[in-house]
């Protein structure tokens, strides 16, 4: 039998993480992380639950990598904090993934990371993976044709069709067809972008958009894009190329993604084009092309920084063009509309997605979405990579084209998907769930915590200070009150003074009774936060810090 368990992915975007499980061996496809909702206070990212595998590592042989994207790979540093075994991956993929281990502290041992190429075939019995090229918004990206005892199992990674300007980043759709002619049992294919009518637009048209906005920019072209989008910035160097500007590399993540870039071969840019950050000023301003980080909006990028004049060697000004060659991620347009208002009130000229073609898709459309089942001709649809609606839609889709309702498989994280002599079924459930990390934390962030983060951002914190005499109940010290994110200044006088009088009130009740502190730290939060919702509808956090003495 084998079991296909997905740990990640499959009702949200990001977090892929996939185990397999055949005759005592289970390989990992991906180790993906997600970024905080906004309920999240404070959290840096969300990891999967990796309990299943790690209650059944002495059967885990393999890590599999299918591209570099941090909702891929993001969460193996964690993973690899637990198990120890090989991890596969494209040149490019596993030179992001190392420099990630660097970051995190982990030593990459002899063996740990084993390069691949599409086309390679990799045995680990009982399976045997075979790596096809897919174009994808990163450079060196792949699905995997997966020979399984009960069949071929085709993953299509993250992948488009659509035609590709850049050498090697077109999809193998010939490899997927040879897959169909194997025939496969089952296709699970990314569900992104299943809401999207036609094909996803070419990367010509981009670089046509981005050649005439370059071409015509009176001052300095300041481009922000994801840093790992290396197939963009070809694009971009390729432009350069034809004109005479040069260009300068601004962001650790985008100089990471470069560095490694060049150093595979799989970005060339001629040395005289490139300039370091401290010979900006030796150039006129309509020679210069600074591409950096920041267009999702992060605070501490280098377009941000840009943006406020906060950023030591470049600030934005009168005559700047800036373009964001990047899609809008939802939850971020707050952040990103904030610095393109900053951008405009330094007198820049900011160009962006929803006002030019400046942007495609690293994720099939439909009509691609399509053509990956026609290639394939599974016997079992699996869609994967993509929140709940996309799995519903993508399973419809399916339908439609001509797969069986019943052979369609709407899984869910946690699902056990298991196959058996060419039939198919989820047969049942592992523990699953989203593990938040905050700084050196990992899962020790829960509900409560996030409810206690909400209550202190939205209500605010009153803290009580007290010293009372042990033997007499006498008020020593205080009631001292000390308010934060609470009240104004101008309304703390008589809201505060009224509570401590509330507070009096309870100690000369409790005059008579034994261990008062105890009683003074049971009675305090719950009588201040009643009076608080009477006067002015809000129940802060109350803390007392009571000393006998």
């Amino acid at each position: 039998m084998l079991k296909i368990i997905p740990l990640g992915g499959l009702g949200e975007i990001g977090l892929n993480m996939m185990v397999l499980d055949c005759a005592g061996t289970m390989v990992v496809i991906d180790a993906g992380l997600m970024f905080p909702e906004d309920y999240m206070l404070g959290v840096d990212c969300v990891i999967p639950d990796m309990g299943y595998i790690v209650q059944n590592k002495s059967r885990l042989k393999a890590i599999v990598l299918t591209h570099a994207h941090e909702d891929h790979i993001g969460a193996l540093p964690y993973l690899l904090k637990e198990v120890s075994v090989p991890v596969y991956g494209t040149p490019f993929t596993l030179g992001i993934a190392g420099s990630k281990f660097e970051e995190h502290g982990i030593s990459a041992s002899a063996g740990l990371l084993q390069t691949i190429h599409p086309g390679d075939r990799l045995a680990i019995d009982p399976f045997v993976f075979e790596f096809i090229r897919v174009n994808h918004s990163v450079i060196d990206g792949v699905g995997i044709a997966i020979h399984t005892p009960e069949g071929l199992i085709v993953h299509s990674g993250d992948f488009k069709i659509s035609d590709s300007t850049i050498e090697g980043m077109q999809t193998d759709t010939e490899a997927f067809i040879r897959c169909g002619d194997q025939g496969v049992l089952a296709l699970m294919s990314d569900s992104t972008n299943v809401e999207k009518e036609g094909r996803t637009p070419s990367d010509e048209q981009v670089s046509k958009t981005l050649e005439t906005i370059i071409r015509d920019s009176p001052g300095r072209v300041i481009i922000a894009l994801f840093a790992s989008n290396v197939s963009r910035i070809q694009q971009i160097v390729n432009i350069i190329g034809l004109g005479n500007r040069r260009i300068i590399f601004n962001g650790r993540s985008i100089e990471l993604s470069v560095r490694i870039a060049k150093s595979l071969n799989l970005l060339k840019i001629p040395p005289e084009i490139e300039i370091p950050i401290d010979e900006i000023d030796d150039y006129p301003d309509d020679q210069i092309l600074i591409m950096t980080t920041g267009s999702q909006g992060e605070p501490m990028s280098a377009l941000a920084r840009m943006s406020t004049g906060m950023h030591k060697q470049i600030r934005a000004r009168q005559n700047d063009t800036v373009i964001l060659s990047s899609k809008f991620i939802p939850g971020n347009e707050k952040a990103i509309a904030k610095i393109i208002n900053n951008l405009f009130r330094k007198g820049a000229n900011v160009v962006y997605e929803k006002i030019s073609d400046i942007h495609v898709s690293g994720h099939a459309f439909k009509e691609e979405l399509v053509m990956m089942m026609e290639m394939t001709r599974p016997d079992f649809f699996i869609p994967i990579h993509g929140e709940y609606r996309h799995l519903v839609h993508h399973a419809r889709l399916a339908e439609s084209a001509g797969i069986g309702r019943e052979n369609v498989l709407l899984a869910e994280d946690g699902d056990i998907i298991e196959f058996s002599k060419g039939k198919a079924a989820i047969g049942g459930r592992v523990p699953t769930s989203r593990v938040l990390v905050d700084g050196k934390g990992v899962g020790d962030v829960g509900r409560s915590v996030l409810k206690e983060r909400r209550i202190l951002s939205e209500e605010g914190l009153v803290v009580i200070n007290l010293i009372i005499d042990e033997e007499t109940g006498f008020v020593i010290f205080g009631p001292e009150i000390v308010s934060k994110g609470f009240v104004f200044e101008v309304e703390k006088g008589h809201i505060l003074e009224d509570s401590k009088c509330i507070i009096l009130e309870i100690i000369e009740d409790i005059s008579d009774m034994p261990h008062k502190a105890e009683l003074l730290r049971r009675r305090l939060p719950g009588a201040l936060r009643e009076y608080f919702n009477f006067t002015i509808k809000r129940r802060p956090v109350i803390l007392p810090f009571i000393l006998e003495v």
